[in-house]
């Protein structure tokens, strides 16, 4: 019989919660202090190239700009004066630093919240990634696969840019092994209690929240719950516990439907590939193919998008691993199965439209799966070592330290350019949203096509030409600047910028772009979107300049117009893009051939091998078709209505004219089929508009 307890005895002994509390903590420590000084080199990197906190990615401050605006109250509002915006890719990364700028943690200061943040995710992911190989590795192995993690080049860069992507690797990862705890765990075990129960449903709740690819995670608790209910009181009832870590990825796509009348978020307008007007089913399929091989051919490998943060020869280590995953299955089915499937994860980016933005930031989250299948490889062959010579044992961890030793080669280089690339966004955005504050009025609103930086630090109005933080505007992105600027001509005068932000290049629309105020330049580096980014007093006095024909005199009233490039116009119409690609949707000054007529801009489509279009007419009334076309080599171009051809346009090369093609009165109808195409097979022109008029010659000069 033990000794009775004193009373005293048992205040001075720890609690069973605390003592657990205190392992928990205690089993993060070695991951923790390596994630801490790995950052305080990165830090260090940072402040010797900006001398200040300073963030890689403007994307960052795009998480920051939606915590400022949380912690003022507004719900997912990027900007003061504007509604609810769906462009908060990762909701839960804004929602966790508004609380610090509530209590006044607040301009460059909030950087550190997001350090501290990224070095605790950084290490929960290594120690995460080593509970998930455990089973299938051994326990040497596993320990090796999470040093891979701590030694990834990418995790280091990616931990202390201000980005939820190292959250996002930590929650796929949680979510894999509490997954397959539940299934593995025999009836009594804590693994099957409702807390493990609870837990899993909120990953699957939670994970679409840090970014949507956190959509494997809740479909992996998913179908935990539902393969082991778990309930012999409930019976099949309990499966339905299966459904609820599925309402998470409906969050997001609810509140947008409910706050801005759309589910997708304007990201994933922007940059889904299956989101493109131009894109085709066959396109899609070709350009996701395309992707893959480079994925596996060139970006695991340490090719030219990634030799800064991965060993030549990687990729043969890591597909190596899904075989081993494979084997895996025999000791652990459900870690293996939900690790491969992590793995397989990484081919979700290539449908993505960015898919090499970013310094590949959509990918990374899913390799830690791939560091687990290496360290599966490291165990099946000290299995065959230790076959013939049991001395051999020490094969396995010395494998996963070469693996990780060889990873860790990369991080001087990643950390450099990690502290180049802040430096870049620091002299840049950053420097511009400062000069916006300092030097524009409060009622400015600057059309930026890089957001983050230059609402967080200006203080001022954003109007987001991509898209992303502005509501309506990604459609127009896509389709071109062309599309762009035919929007903007329909725009309400208060809702144009009073200025621009942009790249020139990327803006690609001229006619909107007055006096040059300011400029940052950054020539020494490889993040931003061009070395010079330029501040336009911005101009509207050339909208609508070509509403109208101003080469030929108008004729009879106007009873129908299709503007080219605009997209409602086109919808309209019935315009049939047949082809078209967002590079030859484009807003051009056109300049008189005689110098009579004043310049107009004009957005149009270049490179076009056909029109086809509907057109309003008065049944049984002539009317005149007037087109504004253009081509770069000589063309005749060969007008039809259905099967009937009303006329023929002659263009000289390097020009565009104005013409007017006559609509017979037994042609003419209330929806009317138009082609024009050239005559000579495949040459191309470019259309810029059509009008219809009624036929009144006698009133003709």
């Amino acid at each position: 019989m033990p000794p009775p307890v004193s009373a005293e005895a048992t205040a001075r002994s720890p609690s069973r919660p605390a003592r657990t509390l205190g392992r928990r903590a205690l089993a993060y420590a070695p991951a923790l202090a390596a994630s801490a000084a790995l950052g305080t080199s990165a830090i260090r990197a940072i402040f010797a190239a900006t001398g200040r906190p300073a963030l890689p990615l403007d994307d960052a401050f795009i998480h920051l700009q939606y915590a400022k605006r949380l912690a003022e109250g507004s719900f997912f509002s990027f900007v003061p004066g504007e509604g609810f915006s769906t462009g908060a890719t990762s909701p839960a990364w804004p929602l966790v630093l508004a609380p610090f700028h509530a209590i006044g943690v607040r301009g460059l200061a909030l950087v550190w919240v997001a350090w501290l943040l990224g070095t605790l995710a950084h290490a929960a992911t290594a120690v995460e990634t080593t509970r998930l190989a455990s089973r299938l590795t051994g326990r040497a192995a596993a320990v090796g696969a999470g040093a891979m993690c701590l030694a990834f080049a990418p995790f280091a860069w990616f931990a202390w840019s201000g980005m939820e992507t190292m959250a996002l690797a930590w929650v796929l990862l949680r979510a894999a092994r509490v997954a397959a705890e539940w299934i593995e765990a025999r009836a009594g075990e804590a693994e099957a209690s409702p807390r493990a129960r609870a837990e899993l449903v909120a990953i699957g709740l939670v994970a679409p929240l840090i970014r949507p690819e956190g959509l494997l995670a809740s479909l992996l608790v998913a179908s935990a719950l539902a393969i082991r209910p778990r309930s012999a009181r409930f019976g099949h009832v309990a499966r339905l516990a299966a459904l609820a870590p599925l309402l998470g990825p409906l969050v997001v796509p609810l509140t947008n439907l409910a706050l801005a009348g759309h589910a997708a978020s304007t990201t994933t307008e922007v940059k889904w590939l299956a989101m493109s007007p131009y894109v085709t089913h066959a396109a899609l399929r070709e350009a996701v193919l395309t992707n893959a091989k480079l994925l596996v051919g060139s970006i695991l490998d340490g090719g030219d998008w990634t030799w800064i943060f991965l060993p030549q020869g990687t990729a043969a280590i890591l597909l190596a691993g899904l075989v081993a995953l494979l084997a895996g299955l025999r000791r652990s089915p459900a870690r293996a199965a939900f690790t491969l499937a992590i793995a397989l994860g990484a081919l979700i980016p290539c449908t993505y439209a960015s898919f090499l933005w970013n310094r590949l930031r959509y990918v990374w989250p899913f390799l830690p799966a791939a560091f687990i299948g290496a360290a599966c490889v490291a165990r099946e062959i000290g299995s065959l070592c230790r076959l013939v010579r049991a001395r051999l044992a020490f094969v396995t961890p010395m494998l996963v330290g070469v693996f990780a030793g060889a990873l860790a080669t990369k991080l001087p280089g990643a950390l450099r350019d990690l502290a180049q690339s802040a430096h870049a966004i620091d002299g840049q955005q950053v420097a511009l949203g400062e000069w916006a504050a300092a030097n524009l009025p409060k009622t400015a609103r600057l059309g930026v096509n890089d957001t983050g930086a230059i609402a967080y630090f200006g203080g001022r109005r954003t109007f987001d030409v991509v898209g992303l933080t502005t509501e309506g505007e990604a459609r127009y992105w896509n389709a071109g600047s062309g599309s762009r600027f035919e929007h903007y001509e329909r725009l309400p005068a208060d809702r144009r910028p009073t200025h621009f932000f942009v790249y020139p290049h990327w803006m690609g629309c001229a006619p909107v772009l007055g006096r040059v105020l300011t400029e940052a330049t950054v020539v020494d580096q490889s993040i931003l979107g061009g070395p010079t980014m330029v501040v336009y007093e911005a101009r509207w006095d050339d909208v609508d300049s070509g509403a109208r024909p101003v080469l030929i005199p108008p004729a009879g009233r106007l009873v129908d117009e299709l503007d080219v490039a605009d997209l409602e116009s086109e919808a309209a119409h019935g315009y049939a893009l047949a082809g078209a690609r967002d590079l030859d949707d484009r807003a051009v000054w056109l300049e008189s051939p005689d110098g009579v007529a004043p310049r107009i801009a004009e957005g149009g489509r270049f490179l076009r091998a056909r029109d086809e279009f509907t057109v309003r007419a008065e049944p049984g009334r002539a009317a005149r078709l007037a087109m504004r076309v253009g081509a770069d080599e000589a063309v005749e171009l060969v007008v039809r209505s259905g099967d009937r051809e009303i006329g023929r346009v002659p263009v000289p090369a390097d020009a565009w004219v104005e013409r007017e093609i006559a609509i017979p009165a037994g042609v003419a109808a209330a929806r009317m089929p138009v082609s024009v195409a050239p005559a000579t097979p495949g040459a191309t022109f470019a259309s810029f508009h059509y009008w219809v008029h009624t036929d009144d010659e006698a009133v003709r000069p």
